[in-house]
């Protein structure tokens, strides 16, 4: 299924034009036009799918052996020193393009990135309480 209004469909099938890195018949991997940092490429499926909750688990699956995959071929090409791999689901997390995708950022000492967040401190009560609420 495609959606002709979803500018990573277009990009997936080849409609417009962008820097390839690999493709098969489920995948394109394209490098980013706005990197964090030299080498950012995507890892985009040729089906749409708006996020994480709609992927199928066959394709999920084989996105991740192709980011694993393409992770170490950047790693190995541009001789970076380290790795992200994100994928962001809803506009509070992040995703500002509704066509499941995962981020390939090739990491760099002294880039002027920074992927993470500030831990919190739960008490032991409040993690027994989430945990419950997740498994029960």
């Amino acid at each position: 299924m495609k959606n002709d209004n979803c500018i990573f469909c277009k990009i997936a099938a080849g409609e417009i034009p962008s820097k390839t890195l690999y493709e098969d018949e489920q995948f394109r991997v394209i490098l980013d036009l706005g990197p964090a940092a030299k080498g950012h490429a995507l890892i985009l499926p040729k089906e749409h799918y708006a996020n994480i909750y709609e992927i199928p688990d066959e394709v999920a699956a084989s996105a991740m052996k192709l980011a694993k995959k393409m992770a170490g071929v950047i790693t190995e090409k541009l001789n970076c020193d380290g790795f992200n791999i994100v994928q962001n689901n809803g506009v509070v997390a992040g995703q500002t393009v509704f066509h499941f995708h995962m981020h390939l950022i090739p990491r760099y000492e002294d880039d002027g990135q920074t992927i993470g967040w500030n831990p919190g401190e739960p008490t032991q009560e409040e993690l027994e309480e989430i945990k419950n609420l997740i498994t029960g």
